[in-house]
This record gives C-alpha cells, sequence and structure tokens, in this order.
C-alpha cells in the first residue's frame, strides 16, 4: 500500500498514467499499446491528472472490468494479459491495471495504430522504429510466441515421445538414455523458448493447453433449425485438449450427429455417411492448423438441418484469397504447427487439402470474411435421393406383404387343423350369420354345449367373431384364406 501511495504521489511518468475514468475503449487499447511496446506499466482508474484519488463505484468497477476483456480479445494485436487490482484508499475504490513490457512487439491497436511511451504521455511510433521493432522481434509466427506461465514441467512427455518414436527415433533413442536432454530437443523443435513453451509446444504437447491459451478451444453446437437465432439446440459440446484431441472429439461430435444411408438394394451393404469424412478431417484439420492465434477465439464447428459450418477465426493471411486456395496456393500462417502436425494429424501441409474437398464435393463452400475476420467452410448435407425413397417405400411394402403373407400362412395352417364339426359350422354361419345356437346344433348332429366349445376356439383363434348382443346379433367370419 505504500508503494502505490508512493507512486500515486509522484504524479505520472513513463511508468505510470492515470485516469479519473474511461469508457472508450479504442483509447484505452491506445494505452495498453503504448505500454506493452516501452517497458510496461501501471494505468491507474479511478485518480485524476493531478493526482488527486475521486474512486470509482461497484457499477464502473464492473463496466470497467468488461470494457478492459473487450479491449485486450478484440482490440490489440498481438492480445496482451493485464493484471487487474482492486485498491481501497481513503474509502475510494480504485482500479490498478499493471501491463507488463511485451514480448512480441511490436503492439498495435486493431486500427493499425503502432504507439509507445514518450514521458507521460504516448506517441506514434516512427517508421524506421518500427522496422526495428519488427527485426529485433525477427517477427515471430503466431505459433512461434512464448506462453508465459508454461514451463517445462507443462509438458506431456508420453505424447513427446509417441511424435518422437515416429518421427525421429534417433532422438526418442537418446532421449531415453539420457544422452540428450529434453530442453534441447524442445528448443530444436521450437517448442521451448527462454524456459517457456511456445504456442505450438502447448498447443500440440502441453498437458493442459486451456488452462494457459483458455480461448483455444473448439465450440460444438448442432442447432435445432437453419439458423444460430433458434432457441433449441439438438446437441452441444466444448472440446478442449491437444490438437489430437481437438482433431477426433470434433470428428466424433460430426460423425454422431450425421445421417448415415443405404446407398445400394442389398441390405447387408455399407451404410455411407451424408458427408464424406475426408471433407470433414480436411476441413476440421484445415481450421486448427491454419486459424488466426493471435485472435482469442474458439473454432466453432455448427450443425444445422440443410448444413455444417466451420467457422475458423481470422480472415486469410497475405495475398491468400479464395480462388487461390482452390487451386492449391497455401502461405503457411503457422509454420512449426504445419510441420509438426504431418505426423499428428492426417495432414500433408502441401496445400492440398481444399482441392481434395471440392474433388469429393463440389458444392463445399468457403467465405473469407474480412470484416468479422473469420474464414468459413460450409458443407451442405445430403438430402436423401428420390432413387433411396422409392427404395424405402419398397421394402416397406415389401415388409408389409411378407408380414400379411405369415399371417395368411398362419391361418392356413390353423385351418388345415379344424374339424369337421368346426367347418361345418363355419359353412353353416357363412350361409346365415343369424343363425342359432339351437338350430346348429341340429343341424350337424350335436349337443348345444358341443357346439359353444367349438365356436369359443373359433373365436380364440381369431376365425370367428360375434357382432351385437346374443338376441338380436348374428355371427361374422373374421377372414377367410
Amino acid at each position: 500500500m505504500n508503494n502505490l501511495m508512493q507512486r500515486i504521489s509522484n504524479g505520472e511518468d513513463s511508468y505510470t498514467q492515470f485516469k479519473s475514468s474511461i469508457t472508450n475503449a479504442d483509447k484505452l487499447a491506445q494505452e495498453f499499446v503504448a505500454f506493452s511496446n516501452a517497458r510496461g506499466g501501471f494505468l491507474i482508474v479511478g485518480v485524476d491528472d493531478f493526482s488527486k484519488i475521486v474512486g470509482l463505484n461497484d457499477k464502473d468497477i464492473r463496466k470497467l472490468n468488461q470494457l478492459i476483456g473487450n479491449v485486450i480479445n478484440t482490440h490489440i494485436i498481438p492480445p496482451i494479459y493485464p493484471l487487474i487490482q482492486i485498491e481501497n484508499i481513503e474509502n475510494k475504490k480504485i482500479l490498478i491495471i499493471k501491463i507488463d513490457e511485451g514480448s512480441n512487439k511490436p503492439y498495435s491497436t486493431n486500427n493499425g495504430i503502432y504507439l509507445t511511451k514518450a514521458g507521460s504521455d504516448k506517441r506514434k511510433i516512427s517508421p524506421q522504429e518500427l522496422r526495428r521493432l519488427f527485426a529485433e522481434s525477427k517477427n515471430l509466427f503466431p505459433d512461434e510466441n512464448i506462453v508465459h506461465k508454461t514451463t517445462i514441467d507443462d509438458i506431456d512427455i508420453s505424447k513427446l515421445k509417441k511424435f518422437l518414436k515416429n518421427n525421429n527415433i534417433e532422438i526418442l533413442n537418446k532421449l531415453n538414455k539420457n544422452d540428450l536432454d529434453l530442453t534441447t530437443i524442445l528448443t530444436n523443435l521450437e517448442l521451448l523458448r527462454d524456459n517457456h513453451l511456445t504456442l505450438a509446444g502447448n498447443l500440440i504437447f502441453g498437458e493442459t493447453p486451456q488452462r494457459f491459451n483458455p480461448s483455444f478451444y473448439v465450440d460444438c453446437c448442432y442447432f435445432d433449425g437453419n439458423d444460430v437465432g433458434v432457441t433449441k439446440f439438438i446437441s452441444k459440446k466444448t472440446i478442449k485438449g491437444t490438437f489430437d484431441e481437438l482433431y477426433e472429439d470434433s470428428m466424433r461430435f460430426l460423425v454422431s450427429q450425421l445421417r448415415s444411408y443405404q446407398v445400394q438394394e442389398d441390405f447387408n451393404s455399407n451404410a455411407q455417411l451424408e458427408i464424406h469424412k475426408e471433407v470433414l478431417t480436411e476441413l476440421i484439420v484445415n481450421a486448427l492448423v491454419h486459424r488466426d492465434y493471435y485472435i482469442n477465439s474458439s473454432i466453432k464447428i455448427f450443425m444445422f438441418h440443410n448444413r455444417v459450418e466451420i467457422i475458423s477465426p481470422g480472415k486469410l493471411t497475405n495475398s491468400l484469397t479464395v480462388e487461390k486456395i482452390k487451386n492449391g496456393i497455401a502461405i503457411q500462417r503457422n509454420p512449426i504447427l504445419s510441420s509438426i502436425c504431418k505426423s499428428i494429424l492426417p495432414y500433408t501441409g502441401y496445400g492440398s487439402g481444399i482441392k481434395r474437398v471440392l474433388e469429393l464435393n463440389s458444392s463445399v463452400e468457403f467465405v473469407n470474411d474480412v470484416e468479422m475476420e473469420q474464414f468459413r467452410s460450409i458443407v451442405y448435407r445430403q438430402k436423401l435421393g428420390e432413387n433411396q425413397e422409392k427404395l424405402g417405400e419398397n421394402q416397406e411394402k415389401l415388409g408389409e406383404n411378407q408380414e400379411k403373407l405369415g399371417e395368411n400362412q398362419e391361418k392356413l395352417k390353423i385351418k388345415s387343423k379344424l374339424s369337421k364339426n368346426k367347418i361345418k359350422i363355419l359353412n353353416l354361419i357363412k350361409e346365415n350369420p343369424k343363425i342359432t345356437i339351437s338350430t346348429l346344433s341340429g343341424k350337424i348332429g350335436i349337443s348345444t354345449t358341443a357346439i359353444e366349445n367349438n365356436i369359443k376356439l373359433l373365436k380364440e383363434n381369431h376365425m370367428l367373431r360375434r357382432i351385437g348382443s346374443d338376441k338380436n346379433g348374428y355371427w361374422e367370419i373374421v377372414d377367410e384364406v
């Protein structure tokens, strides 16, 4: 507390900025970018320019927290992760935002503005400084960036060894014999830098990747309709884990929800999934490997009654267009992920995936949404064709006919076992449905009790029934074969 009071009393400088309040996302993003491109510092909200503590109420603090979350997720490239603390001074609450010096300089706002600190103020970075910053940072790809708070202990060693067994058995043997240490292997694979996992290292081999990269998961939902605005869903799932787990569970979700149908008349023929599995594989792998990891958002797999959409954060990189990727042209956005995923996912890395999708299903659509910063793959669900519907109808009719045949055969079997007296009773009833039991007894020459017993058996075998009362009703033969 004493250090904080001292900082406030000293006033603003290159490491400390005061704001009585802040409500504008663009202005907050500029402050964060300036600190990140310099040496870091503190943005203290609830203190005016003259070091007077004006304080914040609880409602202001809630709004500020929401604003900060929105800014760091959507207004700064690459993203930063400031720490927020609430302090109570003189019975007034203030919000302290600690911004570390960025490890992935240069940072910019989403409007492309590069800023740094100049004394207690901020200024735009000159073109010369910008070139220097890019040179110093070596213009790192997203998957090369360090994931802070991770260490080598966060690696799932069993997954790494499985990869090495398929990719470089010699290195694996040296690791097992302690001839080569784990740090060297991970560093050479660009999975570890400065004692921290890189993004690629965490996503592919991390024990709990979403612990450190909470936005990088797959969000699956099967909507009960053809629009995200519907009020009901059929199934939904949040998928987390390493790359191989994200892929396998995403495929499992889709395959379990899609229809399979008979394509040949033979009942024992193999069923076919309404969307080719290889199409789904290529599109899911494409989203995992080529998405923009500077955007803190999940991959989304949305199912509707008429289509499946796979939505990948980030528009196409550099000069790529939809037409170019259809022709097999590829530019690596995440080269480490691309390289390693050749050994852990069904992925070649040759830029042939989209071409292969279109060869299997030419109706697949690709949308490069520049404004929404996302790339969408749309696969329309296959409807059962007329021939398949007719096949189903014919099979249903065949089943009905077979059922009737079985019933008739059963009736014939029963009728073949009927006694002469039962047959005489049926024939007499056929001639006169209102015939009485006493008349039947007289015509056949057996007692009324015997007539009643025979009628009872005929009724039990569903060959005869009584319509109406005993006095005014009549007999009906149920079915004649």
